[in-house]
């Protein structure tokens, strides 16, 4: 296993899959052909996810991706390529960072040649040492969750250990130029309440949950996004994402799965959750 790193990790590795590190980013080319040179299988999951412009978030999950996809196509162009994008990139018109993953999508399927390729939008991840879905943890601790989506809107979920096994199946086999989706077992989403509801059973907690009119989350959006820019940060929240989280629907049909032959998911989502809130309460990190 070779990865492609710009600092030596702080993540623990395994003992017996001790993997090559080729130190370098997604522009350096030369780095991006030592990555790749002699490869079965490549990944492709970096990229923003947060950025300080439009600029910034196209630069890396555009422009990266079809960089790694002609280095594969110039070096190894009989490896398959994996794709790990987003379920965001499904409405490119919500958001800077949706319009990048869908560009990114689309850099990589022309810079590939004929190498085969398949592009794996996950869902909202959760698991171990995420720090994104760590916050809906903190916050069903207090007394008063807001709720912004009304109970026909709909999220899928995947906890990390199924999104991986999933990327690792496609690297050994089935369709190719295809686009999938993933989620846990509930291809239909879940309520937005609902997942609170189960956030507050993991960590053993029992707020008060109160629906909030959207138009506040777009406020808080608009605001946390002037303030970043003046301060020159990357901020998560800005009015893009704002309407990535109030879109209705990030449910995902059969049809859109990896074959059943292929991949599965195995973790539903209170188990998940609760192995999750034990991590974090072992990790220290709640």
């Amino acid at each position: 296993m070779r990865l492609l790193v710009r600092r030596s990790p702080t993540h623990p590795r395994h003992p017996d899959h001790e993997p090559e590190l080729v130190f370098g980013s997604l522009d350096d080319a030369e780095a991006l052909r030592r990555l790749v040179r002699g490869a079965d299988a490549v990944v492709h999951a970096a990229g923003l996810i947060k950025a300080r412009s439009d600029a910034e978030f196209m630069a890396a999950n555009r422009d990266g991706s079809g960089r790694v996809a002609a280095a594969l196509a110039a070096t190894a162009p009989g490896a398959r390529l994996v794709h790990v994008s987003s379920l965001a990139a499904r409405e490119p018109h919500l958001s800077p960072y949706a319009a990048s993953k869908r560009a990114g999508e689309q850099a990589m399927a022309e810079a590939c040649g004929g190498a085969p390729w398949v592009v794996v939008r996950p869902p909202a991840i959760y698991g171990p040492r995420d720090r994104e879905t760590l916050t809906v943890f903190r916050t069903v601790r207090g007394p008063v969750v807001p709720l912004f989506h009304g109970p026909e809107a709909r999220v899928c979920l995947i906890h990390v250990d199924d999104a991986a096994e999933a990327v690792a199946a496609l690297c050994a086999g089935g369709p190719f130029g295809r686009t999938l989706e993933l989620s846990d077992e509930r291809r239909e989403g879940y309520a937005w309440r609902t997942v609170l509801d189960e956030a507050a059973r993991a960590v053993g907690a029992a707020p008060r949950i109160v629906r909030v009119p959207a138009p506040c989350l777009r406020l808080g959006g608009a605001v946390a996004g002037t303030a970043a820019r003046l301060l020159g940060r990357a901020p998560m929240l800005t009015p893009g994402k704002a309407r990535e989280m109030l879109h209705p629907d990030w449910s995902s049909a059969a049809e859109r799965q990896p074959p059943p032959e292929v991949w599965s998911p195995h973790i539903p989502l209170r188990p998940g959750f609760a192995e999750t809130v034990r991590w974090y309460r072992e990790a220290h990190w709640l």
